[in-house]
C-alpha cells in the first residue's frame, strides 16, 4: 500500500483515469460492434451511417491515449473496407 501522501495521491488519479479509459473504450466497442451487425444484416445504408458515427469515435479514442493511433487507424481502414463490399455487393 502507498505510504507516502503523494504515492497515495497517484493512486487515486491512477483509478480516476481507469475509469475514464475504460468508459472510453467501452464506447469505442460500442460503436464499432453497430457498425459489425450492420454489416451482418446485410444493410448498406444503416452500415455506412454506423461507420460514419465510429470513425470519429475511434479517433478520440486515439487521440486520448485510449487506442493507439494506428490501431484505430487499422480499424477505421478494416471497417471502412467491409463497409464498402457491402455496399458493392448490394448494387451490383
Amino acid at each position: 500500500m502507498a505510504n507516502t501522501t503523494s504515492a497515495k495521491k497517484a493512486t487515486r488519479k491512477i483509478a480516476r483515469r481507469t475509469d475514464v479509459n475504460k468508459a472510453r473504450r467501452s464506447r469505442v466497442r460500442t460503436f464499432v460492434r453497430q457498425v459489425e451487425e450492420a454489416i451482418a444484416s446485410g444493410d448498406a445504408a444503416k452500415a455506412k451511417e454506423a461507420f460514419l458515427a465510429a470513425q470519429p469515435e475511434l479517433a478520440r479514442a486515439a487521440s486520448k491515449g485510449v487506442l493507439h493511433s494506428n490501431t484505430a487507424s487499422r480499424k477505421v481502414s478494416r471497417l471502412a473496407a467491409r463497409v464498402k463490399a457491402l455496399s458493392a455487393t448490394t448494387t451490383a
